[in-house]
Order: C-alpha cells, then sequence, then structure tokens
C-alpha cells in the first residue's frame, strides 16, 4: 500500500518486490514513529502547561518510558539493518556463476553510452587519449579483442530472465544511473566503475534518468532499458558490427 501511495513505477525485476517490501516496513514504521513522538510532543505540552507549572521545571520530564522507546527504537532500525537491508542487499548481488551480461554504461552531460563486450565477451580496450567526437568512447580498435563490440546511445539493451551486471563510470561530472522500474540506482563517478545487478523479467521498453543534478541539461539526460527475448538480444548483438573509427555516429542507435 505504501509503495503505490508513493507512485513507484512498475516492478519488473526478479529482486524488486523485495526493495518494495523493504519500502513498506520502512515507511510503516516511519510513521508509527511520528505519530508517537508528535503524541508525546502534544503531552509535553500539555502536561507543562503555565496552569500546571508557573514556576519553570529545569528537570524536565522524567519517565523510563522515553528510555524504553528510544531503546525500541535502536533495536528495531538494528533488526531492519542486520535483518533486512543487509540480506536483501547480498541477494541483489549474488548470482549463480557469472553474470548472463556484463554491460559497461558511461554517462556524460547529458546522455548515456553503453559498452557491449560482443560475441566474444572481451571488452576492447579504452584509452582517454583516443576519445574524440569520432570515438566517443576511446575505443583502442587496434585491440583485437574490439572487432565484435557494439556500443549503443541512449539505449541500454538486455536480455529477460538473464542477470545483468552494469558497471557505471563517467566521462566529466558525477551522475546517477537511476532505473526505477529495476529498483536499481548507483552514482556514475569519473574513473571508477560502480557495479548494479539486475534480471528483468518483463519484456518492454523501460525509463533510465540521471540521478544527480549533473548541469543544466540535467532534466534532459534520459534514457531508455529495451528488455527483449534472449533469442532477440542474441541476434541483435550478431548483427550489430563494430563502430568504424571514422562513421561511429550510424552505428549508436
Amino acid at each position: 500500500m505504501i509503495t503505490q501511495f508513493l507512485g513507484l513505477p512498475e516492478d519488473i525485476s526478479a529482486n524488486g518486490y523485495l526493495i518494495d517490501q523493504m519500502l513498506e516496513v520502512v515507511h510503516w514504521f516511519m510513521l508509527i514513529l511520528f505519530v508517537g513522538w508528535t503524541t508525546f510532543f502534544f503531552y509535553i505540552l500539555w502536561h507543562f502547561r503555565k496552569k500546571n507549572n508557573p514556576v519553570a521545571q529545569y528537570h524536565g520530564f522524567r519517565s523510563k518510558i522515553t528510555t524504553h522507546a528510544e531503546v525500541a527504537v535502536v533495536i528495531i532500525e538494528s533488526i531492519l539493518l542486520l535483518g533486512f537491508a543487509l540480506p536483501l542487499w547480498a541477494r541483489q548481488v549474488h548470482m549463480e556463476g557469472e553474470p548472463g551480461l556484463r554491460v559497461h554504461a558511461v554517462a556524460y552531460q547529458f546522455g548515456w553510452l553503453f559498452h557491449y563486450a560482443g560475441e566474444d565477451g572481451k571488452f576492447g580496450r579504452r584509452d582517454p587519449h583516443l576519445v574524440c567526437t569520432a570515438n566517443p568512447l576511446g575505443i583502442d580498435w587496434t585491440d583485437p579483442a574490439s572487432k565484435d563490440d557494439v556500443v549503443s546511445l541512449t539505449t541500454l539493451k538486455v536480455p529477460s530472465n538473464v542477470p545483468v551486471e552494469v558497471r557505471v563510470t563517467s566521462k566529466d561530472v558525477i551522475h546517477n544511473f537511476s532505473a526505477h522500474n529495476l529498483r536499481v540506482a548507483t552514482d556514475a563517478i569519473p574513473g571508477h566503475m560502480n557495479p548494479v545487478y539486475f534480471t528483468a523479467i518483463k519484456e518492454g521498453d523501460y525509463d533510465l534518468i540521471c540521478g544527480q543534478l549533473c548541469g543544466a541539461g540535467h532534466g534532459l539526460m534520459k534514457g531508455c532499458i529495451t528488455v527483449m527475448p534472449p533469442a532477440e538480444f542474441k541476434d541483435w548483438i550478431k548483427n550489430s558490427k563494430a563502430i568504424p573509427p571514422d562513421q561511429p555516429v550510424a552505428q549508436l542507435k
């Protein structure tokens, strides 16, 4: 009920329901705390009103109830962290063997580039000194591993029901890879790769946004996640040729 009230989009991730359950528990706990502490606040206003206390009482409210309440809050928060959050995180990142697909996501002002290893499963070498308009990722096309690499602009294509690891980085400022339908998000930091893991279970097109204020065009930095049947994805990778260094734009689609 809470997640519906918050307006969260449809969950299409295999482990997304665990995130929703966690949000549900945390928000109910926050609501109980809000009602409890607000009630206590108004009780204090009534208890120390001028009629009953013409002279200020500097020792304040003395009761073991508040101490017990604070201890209970700490215990519940510890249970939420150790009993829910950490096991959820472990399950989110745990995969049986290797992920079915690895993708490099590169953010820039103001868009997304996605680098696929191709059929050989090996990413070609990237060199920042090679970055230019014709080669936005700085891929070294002399590297044999680059011969079947695929680069997609704006659209992240993934197969359904296949574990995916996306390693996120940035070319300029700090961005944020935020896919609400997959219940994943992580910062894109220059010089560092942050992994996110998910298994999409429903085919279709879903929004990808930047969750960090990254400049004047932040609101326009919107991408797309396309979930397709595994066979169709395999054909797409197979039929997508490596980007020629002199004609990159035609392949960035």
